[in-house]
């Protein structure tokens, strides 16, 4: 088995990684996640009926948004130029999935940026439908994020 090492530790603390060495490489990265919703809810997303606005559309800018600030929210991720990104929702009678995929071309990856797209667009959701998922109580009992994970990592080299 490979040695493998945290990379931001050195001795006298942490550090940004240097990566300016390594060769430019088209990157892209998909990740995704999903959020548990009550079934009434997702006829409010799918009917548009819901107060504050097109849940989804707004979701959607809400990932893209996020997927360039994520150097700004984690703090030793490389600011890297993002290409493009693609934000998809999949909904079905009890849950929406959120896909994010995001390119980009340099020395550094992009799947911190497309799981965190897909962390806010999911957490945007939430907040638009928060009033009708709230219980009796205030709480939330039927609603979760869950599942959030990069499922391909991909890197070209140029020519």
């Amino acid at each position: 088995m490979e040695d493998k090492k945290l990379t931001h530790l050195t001795t006298s603390g942490v550090h940004m990684v240097e990566v300016g060495d390594k060769p430019e490489v088209r990157r892209t990265a998909i990740a995704r996640g999903r959020i548990t919703l009550q079934n009434d809810t997702i006829k409010f997303i799918e009917k548009g009926e819901v107060k504050k606005g097109n849940v989804l559309t707004t979701a959607q800018i809400a990932a893209i948004q996020a997927v360039k600030n994520t150097p700004q929210m984690i703090p030793l991720c490389h600011t890297i130029p993002i290409s493009g990104v693609e934000v998809e929702f999949k909904v079905t009678d009890n849950h929406i999935e959120a896909m994010v995929s995001v390119s980009s071309t340099g020395k550094t990856g992009v799947e911190m940026e497309a799981i965190t797209g897909v962390s806010v667009g999911l957490l945007t959701i939430w907040d638009m439908v928060k009033s009708v998922e709230k219980d009796e109580h205030g709480q939330y009992p039927s609603t979760s994020i869950s599942d959030i994970e990069v499922i391909k990592k991909e890197k070209i080299e140029l020519d």
